[in-house]
């Protein structure tokens, strides 16, 4: 069959454009490669920074006033929105230091140390363990009402009486927030 040569009709035929293809782009400089991720690490940082800032507080104990929930050189992680309840574990600032400290009571209550005992408001405070808290070496007077937007707190390690035995309550702008996430740094 002799026929026609399609393949050499093709390719001697004027190209027309295809009005479907896209148009071609044009390559991206090494520069504006920099300045999309000098953006994206800006924002990173801002986001970081707010989170920090506003939400959220980071934290290494440095005593043992929080044992045996917080030890020495722990991690700690606290969430600064939220309402405060009797009974949470927060962080808060005293003598420009980062301490931690259980709520006891809060703004109203009328707290009573006596015989090993604590009392709020004439009820017993309600612990996963029952701790021992003295009123030796305490210098506020008891019964002690804890002033407005005030917490009274005590640590942990209740026979260490660096807490709202000896300075009285905290303000609520001192408290950084209430602690969600321990991390053991010792030991690991």
């Amino acid at each position: 069959m002799d026929g026609p040569d399609l393949t050499k009709k093709d390719a001697e035929a004027p190209k027309t454009e295809d009005k479907t293809s896209k148009p071609k782009r044009k390559k991206r400089s090494a520069a504006s490669y920099a300045i999309e991720l000098l953006v994206k690490i800006v924002l990173t940082a801002a986001a970081v920074w707010a989170l920090c800032t506003f939400v959220i507080a980071i934290h290494v104990n440095h005593s043992n006033t929080a044992y045996p929930m917080i030890k020495d050189g722990d991690l700690c992680i606290t969430y600064r929105l939220g309402e405060l309840k009797d009974g949470e574990e927060v962080s808060y600032r005293h003598d420009g230091k980062v301490c931690f400290g259980r709520i006891a009571a809060q703004s109203g209550d009328t707290v009573e140390i006596k015989n090993g005992y604590v009392s709020v408001d004439g009820y017993g405070v309600l612990e996963d363990v029952v701790y021992e808290t003295t009123e030796d070496g305490s210098l506020i007077e008891y019964p002690y009402t804890v002033p407005d937007n005030c917490v009274f707190l005590l640590n942990d390690f209740r026979s260490d009486v660096t807490d709202s035995r000896t300075f009285g309550a905290v303000n609520l702008s001192d408290v950084e927030g209430k602690v969600v996430f321990v991390l053991r740094r010792r030991g690991i």
